[in-house]
């Protein structure tokens, strides 16, 4: 069998600054080019990193277009590398959403709409932004073995959306979060929690994970970090231990993705248990037993 060229990818642990297009662009212009030099194939910014985490009261300012200026100056400089970063994406209709967009040569290749918005604790999702109807996936260019899925934060905690990205044959999570120790409440341990979450669907899926989050402080929140990259088997194969700005760089076998699924086949089952609870046969009756 042919050797399989490993994919370098990167968790592009930043700090935002709210409200600061241009000081944003500056940061992630940065990131990329070291990328670029580090031979990084595919960089995940954290969720809203052109706009900040509380920036959705200032959405009518701050919003963007899928083909906005910024997006498209940014697109341009990811000649070599894939970019996801995080934006308040303006839509037909005056419609508001938490939305990632990917990048590559010049193009604006990919943009998911968060699903699961956060309106809990600290969280605010749900005043400002519209929920994302769609779990879309795209092939990364000259390399379509690596099917990319791009959740952002909230969506990483619903069981459902991450089955069915993962049935749907996603190979790869882009995960863009923007985590604060405080965000849920003070007896919830964020950072366990998402060491959990990443490691149960990475195993479970046989699914990598990119895990970008930022740093920094925004008034009350202090964002952890924590950036890693999760292989197939569940493992961490790179983390940050920064509390500033930092690419995590890892290597990504795919080999170690098939083999994950075929010693594990969750996703190859899922198939037919999504076909059994569709029919209605798993059944809601309470049986009575003498």
């Amino acid at each position: 069998m042919r050797a399989l060229k490993p994919l370098i990818v990167a968790a592009a642990q930043t700090e935002t600054v709210v409200g600061d297009l241009a000081a944003n662009l500056k940061t992630h212009r940065r990131m990329v080019d070291e990328a670029m030099l580090r031979g990084v194939r595919l960089v995940v910014f954290p969720e809203l990193s052109l706009a900040g985490h509380g920036a959705g009261v200032h959405a009518l300012k701050l919003a963007l277009p899928r083909d906005g200026d910024a997006l498209l100056e940014l697109a341009r400089c990811c000649t070599q590398v894939v970019a996801v970063v995080g934006f308040i994406e303006e839509a037909p209709g005056a419609m508001f959403y938490n939305s990632v967009a990917t990048l590559h040569a010049g193009r604006v290749v990919h943009v998911h709409r968060k699903i699961a918005l956060a309106t809990y604790g600290s969280l605010d999702d749900g005043k400002y932004y519209g929920h994302g109807e769609r779990l879309d996936q795209f092939a990364l260019p000259d390399d379509p073995r690596w099917r990319i899925a791009t959740p952002i934060c909230a969506d990483l905690w619903s069981p459902a959306l991450m089955h069915k990205l993962a049935r749907n044959g996603a190979t790869l999570c882009a995960a863009s979060v923007s985590s604060a120790v405080e965000a849920v409440g003070t007896e919830f341990d964020n950072p366990r929690g998402w060491d959990t979450v990443l490691r149960a669907h990475a195993l479970v899926y046989g699914l990598p994970i990119v895990f970008a989050n930022r740093v920094g402080r925004e008034e009350a929140l202090h964002f952890w970090g924590g950036s890693r990259i999760v292989g197939p088997h569940g493992e961490t194969l790179a983390q940050s231990e920064s509390p500033g700005e930092e690419l995590v760089i890892a290597s990504l076998d795919y080999d170690a993705v098939r083999c994950a699924r075929f010693d594990l086949p969750t996703v190859r089952d899922a198939h037919a248990i999504d076909a059994i609870l569709a029919s209605g046969a798993s059944g809601n009756d309470i049986v009575s037993v003498p």
